[in-house]
């Protein structure tokens, strides 16, 4: 027999039907949505879909991640219920005439996960009202304790034979999944590691997944929809300043692990406007950051 989802009412299930009614429709950039009980990677899920040219707007939703990931590969768990496991298709390489969209170029893609954690610190300060703050580039903490993460990845359509498309001077361009992993009601003993939280450990006045969820995605389509009227342009659709504004690495020490395996030290002198961090002069676009103590 199954695991019933109502043996910890303290964690109840989410609403499909609820969640379809409140975030799809005319005019809304959530186009399908799917609730799973339990998943692999609700970003598995959707770049799958992308792959099979699923249309922009496709959301997952799963109570349990069996095998859910962030950045570099590090496992991302928490028990049923107790936390959110959200991915998005957006497409930001196509044109949407209906909405006067023109293509946004690939280098301009690094807007996506900057505007996908504004989104998510947003709505966690005005839903759980607790302090929350973004470390570069899109680990969200509370008290200097990891509580959420944001993992966006490009994506290549199959052609009809089955093999990933090329990007081409035509436009045909990768998709971009965005997941979000956020602990709503995990306990100390279930955190994933000694310098995690979640909303209700940090005194949260609200942990109900659901206000949450809806503000996160609705957060979500309103930054998107902006920076794609502004033609993908980070500083005119207010990104790059907002984003910065709720960055705490910003004029911090800093150690950063680069993807080479070499680490670079110093002040976060700031963000650049295509998201870079900046240290001491030098422009670090993909990295691991630790906060170091002064002195």
């Amino acid at each position: 027999m199954g695991r019933s989802p109502y043996t910890d009412m303290e964690r109840p299930p989410l609403s499909e039907t609820a969640l379809r009614r409140a975030l799809l429709g005319d005019g809304a950039l959530w186009t399908a949505l799917d609730y799973r009980m339990r998943t692999g990677s609700t970003n598995a899920d959707v770049a799958s879909a992308a792959r099979d040219g699923t249309a922009e707007g496709y959301v997952v939703v799963a109570d349990e991640q069996t095998a859910g990931r962030g950045r570099l590969d590090r496992a991302w768990y928490s028990p049923p219920r107790a936390g959110l496991a959200v991915s998005v298709l957006l497409r930001p390489g196509r044109a949407v005439p209906a909405r006067g969209w023109s293509p946004v170029a690939i280098s301009g893609y690094g807007a996506v996960p900057l505007l996908a954690g504004v989104a998510l610190v947003e709505a966690v300060r005005r839903i759980a009202e607790v302090d929350a703050t973004l470390k570069w580039p899109n680990d969200l903490l509370i008290d200097g304790r990891k509580c959420a993460g944001v993992l966006a990845e490009t994506v290549p359509e199959r052609d009809a034979g089955g093999a990933p498309t090329e990007v081409t001077p035509a436009g045909v361009a990768p998709a971009v999944v965005v997941g979000i992993g956020l602990n709503v009601t995990l306990r100390e003993p279930e955190l994933p590691r000694a310098d995690a939280t979640s909303l209700q450990l940090a005194g949260a006045t609200c942990v109900d997944r659901d206000p949450m969820l809806r503000a996160v995605l609705r957060g979500i389509a309103e930054w998107y929809v902006r920076w794609r009227d502004a033609g993908g342009d980070p500083v005119e659709s207010g990104v790059v300043d907002t984003y910065r504004l709720h960055c705490t690495t910003i004029g911090r020490p800093v150690r950063v692990s680069l993807p080479d395996g070499t680490e670079v030290a110093g002040i976060a002198s700031g963000v650049d406007d295509n998201g870079a961090l900046v240290i001491d002069g030098r422009r670090i676009a993909a990295g691991d950051v630790a906060h170091v103590r002064a002195g």
